[in-house]
């Protein structure tokens, strides 16, 4: 693996095809970037859990292993929070949300413009930087360690999806804040437009695993205005449980 250059972004590109994974290669490392390269799932998924890269751009459909499972393991038994864009040539809305619920933080679709790649993995790369300092968020008895995505609840380990880990993430950075749902649909979907009952269905399957085995509820809906990740016993005012 190549050396990490102070200020410079260290790239894994995982893409089977030979002349795109050339010409992002060579145009991310003349605007300074270093990159490891996989041309297959397997091989990626290696590399991406052996060494600490700052944005991993991934291919979908690839050899091996496809991206979507290749995210997922990541995410889910890896416990890497990586940032991850993904490439795809599938541009429904649907093909979007499965990306970014398998835990891709951004996509492109294919054929793409190599300075928007740049540009999003440039907005990446800063996002992540800016939360590097907060690792570790308590709500309650609720931690959440954003650097090995460790999630527990009175010391007992929860596992939920990369969705709900970004839920939460939101939630618990701004608790005891109330947040709208068109800042969270902002901050997990992008400029995508998913419809009203994506993010109701997402916020229903998380209190399922945070707050139904529990006896306190910390997850609460504020009517006609949002969501709020708090302990009510810490004296918050006007919150309900939804």
């Amino acid at each position: 693996m190549k050396q990490r250059e102070e200020g410079a972004g260290l790239i894994l590109l995982v893409e089977d095809n030979r002349g795109i994974a050339e010409m992002v290669g060579e145009y991310l490392e003349r605007r300074g970037y270093s990159l490891d390269y996989a041309s297959d799932g397997t091989t990626g998924l290696r590399l991406a859990t052996q060494n600490s890269y700052d944005v991993i751009v991934l291919d979908l459909m690839l050899p091996g292993l496809d991206g979507l499972e290749l995210c997922r393991r990541l995410r889910n038994e890896a416990k890497r929070s990586t940032p991850v864009l993904m490439l795809t040539a599938r541009d429904t809305l649907e093909d979007k949300l499965v990306g970014l619920d398998a835990g891709a933080d951004d996509y492109l679709v294919k054929p793409f413009e190599i300075r928007e790649l740049e540009a999003r993995v440039r907005a990446l790369i800063r996002r992540d930087r800016r939360q590097v300092s907060a690792e570790v968020l308590r709500v309650g008895d609720l931690v959440l360690d954003t650097a090995t995505l460790r999630l527990q609840r009175a010391g007992r380990e929860l596992q939920v999806s990369p969705i709900g880990l970004k839920l939460l993430t939101i939630l618990m950075r701004e608790s005891p804040r109330v947040v709208s749902r068109r800042d969270i649909e902002r901050e997990v979907w992008g400029d995508l437009l998913p419809d009203s009952d994506t993010l109701r269905s997402h916020l229903y399957n998380l209190r399922k695993i945070i707050d139904k085995p529990f006896d306190k509820p910390l997850l609460h809906t504020i009517h006609s205005a949002g969501y709020r990740l708090a302990d009510l016993d810490e004296d918050v005012p006007g919150a309900r449980s939804a």
